[in-house]
């Protein structure tokens, strides 16, 4: 059966350059699967013929005469913006046009016009940001890593059904571990909403494994770390900057001298090895979930591999149906409440 999913083509740093190549590339892997480029027709059509493409009954383009600026408020964005690529792309699926959107554009204004296009699922009050994050044992996914940032202790319920979910969904895993994000691993500790969250966990039947902290991340402790918004942003800006001290710190002392070159050509294949295992653009494409529909988020500066894994990720939870089994989660969760 094949499905179609609309990429917003202006949004990120690099628009069509990034998206149309992906695209291509993409489309040949995946024989099902079809895609609708929304964007400036003329600058798509310019970049498929750059690559000897064309428009193809497996590959459409719809035109959008605006685009959302990278730092444009969400606000202006939504009420200004109506025929701008990244909502246009949104509005294919709740039109049932496409089955998902995938856009590197204005986080804000893309969860923003998500919400509001979308709506959210019944039960779900807020929806998250969601994604893979490298550890020692495989990946962990976290969440929420920036969507909102004062989330009570029944959104961060909501976090942890909604992660588990996913989870199982897309790794096959049938009863992921959930940890919810803290300053110590004691009961004692976190704030009272945090505590309250766990309280609720403690009596779901969400595999709930008790408190995590911030080293235990990377190390596969949990499948799900749960999280503020506000935490998770800070913890993972926090980590792609120790990322690149360490890149930094690397290369300078490799460059030092001749003795430290001809070290750094012994040591090329652990450090291309290592390079590949911790390659953000191999867990680029941060889902958002809790919506009535599937909407991936790109990083800005993405390039072609990088996108093209977010498409896959949308391409991934298209397949295993994650906002139909979200819901039937929660509906069970509520069942279980209303019994108790």
């Amino acid at each position: 059966m094949s499905f179609t999913i609309a990429l917003d083509a202006m949004g990120g740093d690099h628009g069509p350059n990034v998206v149309v190549p992906a695209a291509l590339s993409v489309l040949k892997e995946v024989k099902n699967l079809k895609l609708i480029l929304v964007g400036d027709q003329e600058r798509m059509a310019e970049e498929l013929k750059s690559h000897g493409a064309e428009v193809s009954t497996r590959l459409q383009l719809r035109h959008a005469s605006q685009q959302v600026e990278m730092d444009e408020l969400p606000s202006a964005a939504l009420r200004g913006k109506k025929d701008s690529s990244m909502r246009v792309a949104i509005n294919l699926v709740r039109q049932g046009e496409a089955s998902a959107c995938v856009s590197a554009g204005n986080t804000g204004a893309l969860m923003a016009t998500s919400r509001f296009v979308l709506k959210t699922l019944p039960g779900i009050d807020r929806p998250a940001i969601i994604s893979a994050l490298p550890t020692t044992t495989g990946h962990t996914h976290m969440l929420d890593l920036g969507a909102n940032v004062d989330s009570s202790a029944d959104v961060l319920f909501q976090f942890a059904v909604m992660g588990s979910v996913l989870v199982q969904a897309v790794d096959g895993i049938k009863n992921p571990t959930v940890g919810l994000l803290n300053i110590g691993a004691e009961e004692i500790k976190g704030n009272e909403r945090v505590k309250e969250a766990a309280r609720m966990l403690v009596k779901s039947d969400i595999n709930y494994v008790g408190y995590v902290e911030g080293n235990d991340i990377f190390k596969g402790a949990v499948d799900v770390v749960v999280c503020d918004g506000f935490v998770g942003n800070v913890a993972l800006k926090t980590t792609e900057g120790v990322a690149s001290m360490i890149a930094h710190f690397l290369k300078e002392n490799f460059s030092r001298n001749l003795l430290t070159k001809m070290a750094a050509l012994i040591a090329m294949p652990v450090l291309k090895a290592l390079k590949n295992q911790i390659d953000p653009r191999r867990y680029n494409g941060a889902s958002f979930v809790g919506l009535n529909g599937i909407v991936v988020k790109s990083h800005g500066g993405a390039d072609v591999f990088a996108f093209e894994n977010a498409i896959k990720e949308a391409i991934l939870e298209v397949e295993k149906s994650v906002p139909e089994k979200i819901n039937q989660q929660l509906e069970s969760l509520l069942t279980e409440q209303q019994a108790g």
